[in-house]
């Protein structure tokens, strides 16, 4: 009876050990990490070696040779991949595997205002920290301002080809809708008029009014006179402001885009409007305003004849005056 004892007691002694060897080792795949605060890290392409050194550094793991054989023993679940991920703290040896192989990159946002010259946008784009390759600016107008997110490496280029892919979705959109009886013939007209309405007010409700002013304007064969227009003249499209009121000079600026010398629209936008101008043009306030004229506190005040223009800019220039270096202003819309 000694032998089958002793084969009874050796086998129980061996499923003794390998539970207490299946113990240990899901406590190093399932225990708690080292890592003591939730964490970004970069993962450089390379092989499973370079990245176990890595995460060992950054204490995102205890060992990196416990990772090597993990990553070895489950690699039937898919490739290790680099870029930038976020590891929770004291993540387990399973949870990094699994950011690793499926969780998705950290999203970095590029953030476009409204009202942006190309010039400005290209700007942005450029010192955007992750991105790769360098991109010149694209066409005036031609891109959608908002945020745009990417992930680690992404090519400037690819996220300007999604600007103007959403500029185009948001004009289509807008002309299958638009008011009818609009002056503006085309969709790049429309883009055109709603760059001017963009740089005329700060205030969103106030771009549907401003925009039927000038659609008035354009329907009687009027000069658009609009500010914007001369500035991007003056400054060939650098900025869309000046460090001065616009003046007499600046008014005499030669360029097709000074709308104070040539009637219609200029020859293209003079900045990336957003699509609540679009929107405006193509939807446009109801009026018979002709002239605006801004108060000096953000807003505009609206004027059906000349005479009430003067009258107008009149009562605000102390204010405006107030407010910019530059005393005095030119006649016409603004």
């Amino acid at each position: 009876m000694r032998g089958p004892w002793r084969l009874i007691l050796l086998l129980l002694t061996v499923l003794v050990l390998l539970q207490m060897g299946r113990m240990a080792a899901s406590q190093l795949y399932d225990g708690p990490g080292p890592l003591p605060v939730t964490s970004d890290i970069f993962i450089p392409p390379g092989g499973t070696h370079q990245v176990a050194r890595l995460l060992a550094r950054e204490k995102a793991i205890g060992s990196a040779r416990l990772f090597e054989i993990a990553a070895f023993l489950t690699r039937g679940q898919g490739p290790i991949r680099s870029g930038d991920f976020r590891f929770t703290d004291h993540a387990s040896l399973r949870a990094v595997l699994h950011t690793l192989r499926f969780a998705p990159e950290i999203q970095f946002k590029a953030t476009i205002p409204e009202g942006l010259t190309s010039a400005r946008i290209a700007a942005i784009l450029n010192a955007l920290p992750h991105a790769t390759g360098q991109v010149s600016p694209p066409p005036e107008g031609s891109v959608l301002p908002q945020t745009y997110d990417y992930t680690y490496g992404t090519a400037r280029a690819a996220i300007v080809a999604r600007m103007q892919a959403a500029m185009q979705a948001a004009l289509v959109k807008e002309w299958a809708t638009r008011a009818p009886g609009l002056p503006v013939a085309t969709k790049r007209q429309a883009l055109i008029l709603a760059s001017i309405v963009q740089l005329e007010t700060p205030l969103a409700a106030e771009l549907p009014k401003i925009a039927g002013v000038y659609e008035n304007r354009l329907a009687r064969g009027m000069k658009l006179q609009a500010d914007p227009t001369v500035i991007y003249a003056v400054t060939k499209g650098a900025a869309t402001a000046l460090p001065h009121r616009v003046d007499e000079r600046d008014l005499a600026t030669a360029s097709p885009y000074n709308t104070y010398r040539h009637k219609g629209l200029p020859p293209g936008p003079i900045c990336a409007p957003g699509l609540a101008a679009i929107s405006a043009v193509l939807h446009p306030a109801t009026t018979d305003a002709l002239y605006f004229v801004a108060t000096g506190t953000g807003g505009h005040v609206f004027a059906r004849t000349f005479a009430e223009q003067r009258r107008n800019i009149a009562r605000y220039d102390a204010v405006r005056s107030k407010r910019d270096a530059a005393p005095g202003t030119a006649p016409g819309v603004k």
